[in-house]
């Protein structure tokens, strides 16, 4: 309904923050990570998912469309409700949590409140199933490379890049320039978004 609020953040409080658009405020729920990007009295922009039942009209806010893609992924989830899924986002940031995806670190995801060792392994199993196996990304317009060995980190992060909705294009542009030998996993999926928000 909504793809998202740009306005002034007028109030934060617990896991909600409230939109000003036009001088309408719109709550939403939102994850500690992006509540960490908000300031109140300051425009920002909220990537939005709405939650229509016949009792409720919820509105779920995010400072990304990663952060977004996550939530909306773990929805799918069985046995994960919006709650859940806030828990979930709230103890890591969209990289790790598409690296938790990744690694099948399932103490990654029990770190929520509430996420047992049982639901964290069913999340792992049915979102891995969803996740294309990264193998090589396309480079046009370089030299040839060859493709990351299977388990290296860049081939982790290459895999977490696209849980998080990004093209195999897009993967490959912001790995230009980017020296992944020797770096983290995280750091080279950290290093690839800021990239892309650069561009």
């Amino acid at each position: 309904m909504f793809y998202y609020l740009n306005g002034e953040i007028t109030l934060m409080e617990g896991n909600l923050a409230v939109v000003d658009c036009g001088g309408i405020g719109f709550a939403c729920h939102t994850t500690a990570y992006t509540l960490s990007k908000l300031r109140i009295g300051q425009t920002a922009r909220l990537y939005t998912y709405c939650n229509i039942r016949e009792d409720a009209f919820d509105i779920f806010g995010f400072s990304g469309r990663e952060e977004l893609r996550c939530f909306e992924l773990l929805l799918g989830v069985t046995g994960v409700g919006p709650k859940a899924a806030l828990a979930i986002l709230s103890a890591a940031s969209p990289e790790r949590f598409a690296l938790a995806i990744v690694t099948q670190d399932e103490k990654a995801l029990t770190a929520a409140p509430g996420i047992g060792k049982k639901l964290a392994q069913r999340i792992i199993l049915e979102l891995k199933d969803k996740l294309g196996t990264v193998t090589e990304v396309d480079l046009s317009g370089t030299s040839a490379a060859p493709a990351p060995a299977s388990g290296s980190n860049l081939a982790l992060a290459q895999a977490a890049l696209a849980e998080l909705g990004y093209t195999q294009g897009e993967i490959g542009a912001a790995l230009r320039g980017i020296p992944a030998e020797g770096l983290s996993t995280e750091e080279i999926v950290r290093r690839c978004l800021r990239a892309m928000v650069m561009r």
